[in-house]
């Protein structure tokens, strides 16, 4: 079973823990305080474990001609790009304001740090864990000085190899233990056939000492509903108010009754993966009172008669007795007194019978 860690106080990922969910609400707000707050509600109120949100400095995350690029997407929220993600862009007081918010409403806060500089601030503000957007993950150099700073990691995988992941892997383990990798493929909206879910097995395999997720950008919850049963412990989802809103992540994300559905069916999941062990279990004594088969005699058994396969059949026996797995251990049994046929085979007519126990 992969190691677990506390990727929040008090809340622990992986082993046998409940999957942790990550509400992504990234720039979703469209640049609005009040509307990352109804969706930091609306996250707590559907049953998510976090709302997480996206941080950059700008200047450390682009270069200048990229900030000065014309951006004439129906998306824009500026002629440049630069201006379009000040636009979305929160200040440090509008954070510290949202975590506080968080933490009023009672649940965790967080963002990817986009950039050095942002997880500085990050660090400042004391988020429980950091989240390293597909972007950074083959960022070495971001990744240790993220990794030094000591605080548990969420990485996803989008856009990277095996072989990437691999190295991170062994940039990260040395310095700090508490990670964990999350399967992703970096579309918007994402196809199914392009998801890859056997991902997350093969990291399990590759990595067996820390928790695997998944972070998904696909419509509706049954992908991420079936990451679970692979055995993610984290999913992250992108959520919105309104999918038709402006931005190019809104397609891509779950409206609030989509987001009860998803957690209620992950809850679900997680109670019907139970125990390894297949036994007779008691919920389903009643089923097997009336309709579980017993061996009964096909043919009349005369009182010593030595028992063979062709005297005996299975079917539904009142009373109940020998069950079905028996018949062949009954073979070469001697019968103490009669029997007619259509009879139930019991314990009382096997001479010399020793019950077994089951393992």
């Amino acid at each position: 079973m992969p190691r677990e860690i506390e990727l929040c106080p008090g809340r622990r990922v992986g082993g046998d823990q409940p999957c942790f969910i990550i509400a992504e609400i990234g720039q979703n707000h469209q640049g609005d305080l009040d509307i990352a707050k109804r969706m930091i509600r609306m996250a707590k109120e559907c049953g998510a474990d976090c709302a997480k949100f996206q941080k950059s400095e700008l200047e450390y995350k682009f270069n200048k001609k990229a900030l000065e690029r014309p951006y004439t997407s129906k998306h824009s929220w500026g002629k440049t790009y630069g201006e379009h993600k000040r636009h979305l862009e929160f200040s440090h007081d509008q954070y510290r304001e949202l975590k506080k918010y968080a933490e009023e409403i009672g649940i965790f806060f967080t963002a990817s740090g986009m950039d050095e500089m942002a997880v500085e601030f990050l660090h400042e503000l004391d988020v429980p864990f950091f989240k390293v957007g597909s972007g950074d993950t083959n960022n070495f150099p971001y990744l240790e000085k993220t990794a030094k700073k000591g605080r548990p990691m969420v990485i996803s995988s989008g856009m990277q190899s095996m072989n990437t992941m691999r190295q991170v892997y062994q940039i990260v383990k040395p310095i700090n233990p508490n990670f964990c990798f999350l399967q992703c493929t970096s579309a918007y909206p994402l196809q199914p056939e392009d998801v890859n879910l056997r991902v997350i097995p093969a990291y399990q395999s590759a990595f067996p000492d820390i928790p695997i997720g998944y972070s998904g950008h696909e419509t509706g919850i049954a992908i991420s509903v079936a990451a679970v049963a692979m055995g993610a412990k984290v999913v992250e989802r992108h959520v919105t108010l309104d999918k038709t809103w402006k931005g190019s992540d809104h397609q891509a994300s779950l409206e609030p009754d989509e987001l009860v559905e998803l957690v209620k069916a992950i809850r679900t999941v997680e109670k019907a993966m139970g125990s390894p062990i297949k036994q007779l279990l008691p919920c389903e004594m009643a089923c097997n009172e009336k309709l579980g088969k017993s061996v009964v005699a096909k043919v009349a058994i005369p009182e010593g008669a030595i028992l063979t396969l062709d005297m005996l059949t299975v079917k539904v026996g009142e009373p109940k007795g020998f069950p079905p797995e028996s018949i062949f251990d009954l073979v070469g049994q001697k019968i103490k007194k009669s029997i007619e046929e259509d009879e139930t085979i019991t314990e009382q007519v096997v001479e010399n019978h020793v019950k077994k126990v089951k393992c």
